[in-house]
Parts: structure tokens; C-alpha cells; sequence
């Protein structure tokens, strides 16, 4: 017998049956023209079920919106390559939200489709794939208005386990709306020690067990949860920070004599540009790294450089202490990549292998990638002194330039723009 549908959208469609019986034929908000006809919107559909929560378990009612389309639907080169059922369909997940449902709301909002729509763009558009523990810096209300529910965390689905496909296996990833401040948690921390905060938070502020996401909610994690403070501290000095690398706004530049006043040689493609301030993506697996950054500079010499004068605008130049407390006290490395240039930025920490750099020569480019060796006997000077970036950027008078003449090393962070959004950058977690 014939499936209904193709095969891979006939396999999650069971997937969805098994939990929503009693909704064979729920409200779905469809791609007018589909994406491998041309259309802009690669997601074929969005199907919005009613989910009816558990009160015993702090699970609010609500609407449970699931994608069709970042897997293979057809399985016949359409959209994307043919793969195997021991391979990922597609690109091995779809995006599923669950929104709060108000009182007496009769009918899903649908502003959750276009979000997810956006997200799935993204994908397509980067080859940059989500898993649990990624995280989105939006910069806006999800839904338009003025709730401080402005950006996004990653976790598995709940009831949607992983599924195999003739087209190949799918994953189950839940957009969960946060806010500013419990996103800056991820960044120092880790996503998935936020989400068990937010889970285990009374009240379902923080959404319950399924992290159900209420843009009415007018509390941070922080105010909801006394202890939260405590626990991400303790869990920042234990662990570090997951965050290994962001695409943002930086630039370098080489500097002769010493790089506090000396003179700089500069590229101008590589120039930060200090008026874009844009959603961030972040991406547990890892779409670059210490290896991934010669993607296209194999064929360059490396280059040891005397002095660098760094450029960062605000929201990157705010991640400097993270780089320093989570990753290099750690051993660990971090890596800016501009969203504008060329230009890559990697701050490695001594014990870190496979690297161009040693204590005998810290700066090495590598074409417009850069090296940066922070030696441990540097690491609490640095710190101390970029400590100040942590708070809000309107504590700090920009631009500001830090200078350490030992080290023949400069840092100056920009103001970001007031201007409207840009296209998004993209953080990558390991």
C-alpha cells in the first residue's frame, strides 16, 4: 500500500499522531509557494496542535508548534540530498516552540510559525545546523511586542523523541524564549545548566518541565529563583563555559613598535564596523574551531606578528571577560569571527594543542586569521582589567581601549549601533 503522503513527511506525521490522537488534522500555516519550487520559506509547513499541559507537574496549556521541512520530506533530491536510514534526514532535525496559551484563547497566534520560519533560513542559508544547548541572541521580542522575552534557547523536545525516516534520522529541537539575562547566563555558563534552572523554577515562571515559553513573563530567572546567582558562579568556576567561539563584529591589525601607541598596519577589509548589532546563533556542535578557521586560508604562510591592536564592537567586546574567566583559565580556546570580514580572532590558552602560537611567539596570522596566545601568568592581569565589560554596556564610556605594553597587546571596544537589525551572527558552543 502506498503511504499517504511521502516518506518522510508521512514518518512525522506519526510522530505527531502518537501524541495528539485526537488531533489528526490540526491548524497548519503552509509555504504559499514551496520552497523547492522556488518559493523563499524552505519550510513546507508548520503544524500548531493544542496541548492541554499538566497542571500536577507545573506544565502549562499550550500551543505546541512543530516545522516540516529542515528534514528530507520527499526523499527524492528535491530540497535535500538523498540520504540513507542510518544517516540524518536533511539536516537531521525540526523545530518545534510551545507558547503559553492565554486564557479563553480559542485559535494559535501565528507569529511563532514566522519565527521559526526565520530560523530555518538561517539554516539553509549557513549550513549551520541546531542541536540542545545552542542559543539565539534575538535582540527583539519574539512576538513584536514589549516583552523581555527577546531571545532564544535550544533543548530537546520533550514528548518528540528522535525518529528514524526512510529518508534518515530526525531530532526534535525546542526553541524556548528567554531573556537578556538568562541568555548572558548561557554565554558564561552553559545552556543546558540554564534550562534546568528555568524547568525547576516555582510559579512555572520558567515554564515547567517543558519549558513552555510565556511571553507575558516579566521576571528574569535571576528574580524568580534567589539561589540562581549562586548556582551559575559555582557552576562557571567548576566548569568553565560551554561557548567556544562567536560570529560578531572584530577586526585586527598587526602592530609595529609596541601595539599602545605604535604604528599599525592595517587591512581594510578586516575592519570592524561598530554599527551592527544583530540576533546571535550558537551551535553546540561546533561549526568552527581551532581547525575548521582554515576552511580557507590552507595555502598561507603563518606569519609571527611583533604586536596587535584588536577591535571589538560592544556586544562582542562584552564576552572578553567570559573568553578569559570560562575558557582560557580553563585551558581552553575562543574564537571571534567577523560577521563583515574575513578577519578571525582566536584566543588560545597555553596548554591547547594544535596551535600555530607558543609562549615565544603569542601573535601568529594565519591570512586573515589570528592568533592570540594568553599566557597564564597574564590571565588575572587581563581580567582584572576587562572585568568592567561584563555589566551593562552603558556602564562602560566607549570607545575604550585597553593597552598592555609587556605584551605589546591592545583592545579597543566600539560602540554598537541604534540601527535597525542586520542579518544575524551566530555563536558556536563545545
Amino acid at each position: 500500500m502506498l503511504p499517504l503522503s511521502p516518506p518522510g513527511l508521512e514518518s512525522l506525521y506519526l510522530a505527531t499522531r502518537r501524541i495528539y490522537p485526537d488531533q489528526p488534522n490540526p491548524l497548519q500555516v503552509a509555504a504559499v509557494v514551496k520552497f523547492w519550487l522556488g518559493g523563499p520559506d524552505p519550510l513546507d509547513y508548520i503544524s500548531m496542535y493544542s496541548n492541554p499541559g499538566n497542571h500536577q507537574l507545573g506544565i502549562p496549556p499550550h500551543w505546541h508548534y512543530i516545522s516540516f521541512g529542515l528534514s528530507d520530506l520527499h526523499g527524492d533530491g528535491r530540497v535535500h540530498e538523498r540520504g540513507n536510514q542510518e544517516g540524518p534526514s536533511g539536516f537531521g532535525f525540526e523545530l518545534t516552540f510551545r507558547l503559553k496559551r492565554d486564557a479563553g484563547e480559542t485559535s494559535p497566534p501565528t507569529w511563532p510559525a514566522n519565527l521559526l520560519q526565520s530560523l530555518a533560513k538561517y539554516v539553509f542559508n549557513s549550513g549551520n545546523t541546531f542541536c540542545a544547548g545552542d542559543h539565539v541572541s534575538w535582540h527583539a521580542a519574539l512576538d513584536g511586542s514589549e516583552s523581555i522575552i527577546q531571545h532564544m534557547l535550544l533543548t530537546s523536545d520533550a514528548q518528540l523523541q528522535t525518529i528514524s525516516t526512510p529518508c534518515g534520522t530526525v531530532d526534535f529541537v525546542q526553541v524556548v524564549g528567554v531573556c537578556k539575562e538568562e541568555l548572558q547566563a548561557v554565554q558564561r555558563w552553559k545552556g543546558v545548566g540554564v534550562l534546568n534552572i528555568l524547568k525547576n523554577i516555582p510559579r512555572m515562571g520558567g515554564g515547567g518541565p517543558w519549558l513552555v515559553t510565556d511571553m507575558r513573563r516579566g521576571e528574569s530567572m535571576v528574580e524568580l529563583e534567589p539561589n540562581a546567582v549562586q548556582i551559575i558562579e559555582a557552576g562557571i568556576d567548576a566548569d568553565g563555559s560551554n561557548l567556544s567561539g562567536v560570529t560578531g563584529n572584530c577586526s585586527w591589525a598587526e602592530a609595529m613598535n609596541g601595539a599602545c601607541g605604535g604604528a599599525l598596519i592595517e587591512d581594510e577589509s578586516l575592519k570592524v564596523s561598530s554599527e551592527d548589532k544583530s540576533p546571535t546563533y550558537s551551535h553546540s556542535r561546533g561549526t568552527f574551531g581551532l581547525g575548521d578557521s582554515l576552511e580557507s586560508t590552507e595555502l598561507l604562510q603563518a606569519k609571527v606578528l611583533e604586536g596587535v591592536q584588536l577591535t571589538f564592537n560592544a556586544e562582542s567586546g562584552s564576552l572578553l571577560p567570559l573568553v578569559i574567566r570560562g575558557r582560557i583559565k580553563h585551558g581552553r580556546h575562543f574564537t571571534f569571527k567577523s560577521a563583515t570580514s574575513p578577519s578571525v580572532i582566536t584566543f588560545v590558552a597555553e596548554s591547547v594543542t594544535g596551535t600555530f602560537v607558543d609562549p615565544d611567539k603569542p601573535y601568529v596570522a594565519h591570512g586573515p586569521w589570528l592568533q592570540v596566545l594568553i599566557k597564564e601568568e597574564d590571565v588575572d592581569q587581563l581580567l582584572d582589567e576587562l572585568q568592567c565589560l561584563t555589566g551593562s554596556p552603558e556602564t562602560v564610556s566607549l570607545p575604550k581601549t585597553f593597552c598592555w605594553d609587556r605584551q605589546n597587546l591592545s583592545i579597543t571596544v566600539v560602540p554598537d549601533s541604534v540601527t535597525p537589525l542586520k542579518p544575524p551572527m551566530f555563536n558556536v558552543d563545545s
